[in-house]
Order: C-alpha cells, then structure tokens, then sequence
C-alpha cells in the first residue's frame, strides 16, 4: 500500500510539474520576454532534480553522492528562478 501511494503522489508531482514547466514555455513562446525562459529551465531543472534524479537515486540506493548530484540540480534551479525574478 505504502508503494502505491508514492507512485500515485510521485505521478501526480510529475504532472503538476510537467503542467507548470509546458505553461511557462507557452508563455515564453508567446511573450518573447528573456526573463520567462529562464523561468522555464529553472523549473524544468527542479522538476527534474527533485522528482526524476530523485526517484532515480532512491532506487539505485546511490547513497550521499546521488543526493549531491540531485541536490545540485535543484539548487542550480533555484538560482536560476532567482536570476528570472531579478531580471524581470
């Protein structure tokens, strides 16, 4: 039961994310504004390091050097979602 519900919480995080990033790229696509494609990759890099890297890592049991490598994608997200927001 405890599996079901973390492929069940993991899809709908991959869903909500994917949503999020198809958004972004669409306003993007619409506006031309620089700052909105650095939105984009700063949320496909969290969606990305968080739910793939991570699920990945959890499975392949990589112990402190997967969680750096996902943790890192993350991080690297986050200062581009930083640098979107300056920008803007």
């Amino acid at each position: 039961m405890s599996g079901e519900i973390h492929y069940v919480t993991l899809t709908i995080h991959l869903v909500v994310g994917f949503v999020l990033v198809f958004l972004a790229a669409k306003a993007f696509k619409k506006t031309k504004y620089p700052p909105m494609a650095l939105l984009v990759i700063g949320f496909s890099l969290i969606v990305i390091g968080d739910t793939i890297i991570g699920d990945i890592v959890e499975f392949l049991d990589q112990g402190i050097f997967g969680e750096i490598i996902e943790e890192s994608i993350e991080i690297v997200g986050f200062i581009v979602l930083i640098l979107a927001v300056k920008r803007s």
